[in-house]
């Protein structure tokens, strides 16, 4: 029997959730986190907390399904939020300019200053809607 390539684990308290992900999120593991966050809706849940701490590796299938639930539990009148993603999903979504999913993150960011004054921060505003995005299916035919 393989090992699986991606373990989530889920916590409840009350109206929230925290999803624990560890290992690889890539076009067949996608449909687990998108049914794992789905779940939660269904569920009653309305705030999901996703732990990317032990997560290796995320493709652009794991982004869509990201996307696709913060969407999902935005219309519910919910919020999702990821915390700690690895590097690499990082930058893909600092590139795709989806940072409103990572908690903590501005939605007007100010890059660093390269001289020597201090760059500014702004801050964010404490409720966030999520902006309307287009999700491609992970799925491939």
């Amino acid at each position: 029997m393989p090992i699986p390539r991606l373990t989530i684990y889920r916590h409840d308290r009350r109206n929230r959730a925290l999803i624990t992900l560890a290992g690889e999120i890539d076009l067949e593991s996608a449909s687990l986190v998108r049914a794992a966050l789905a779940r939660c809706l269904s569920d009653g849940i309305r705030i999901v907390d996703v732990d990317l701490t032990p997560m290796t590796f995320c493709d652009c299938s794991g982004l869509n399904a990201f996307l696709y639930a913060a969407q999902k539990t935005t219309e519910a009148g919910g919020v999702l939020q990821l915390h700690h993603p690895p590097p690499t999903l990082g930058r893909i979504v600092d590139l795709t300019g989806c940072g409103f999913l990572l908690l903590g993150s501005p939605l007007g960011h100010v890059p660093p200053s390269l001289g020597d004054a201090p760059a500014t921060t702004s801050q964010a505003p404490p409720h966030r809607a999520v902006p309307p995005a287009s999700v491609l299916s992970g799925d491939v035919r």
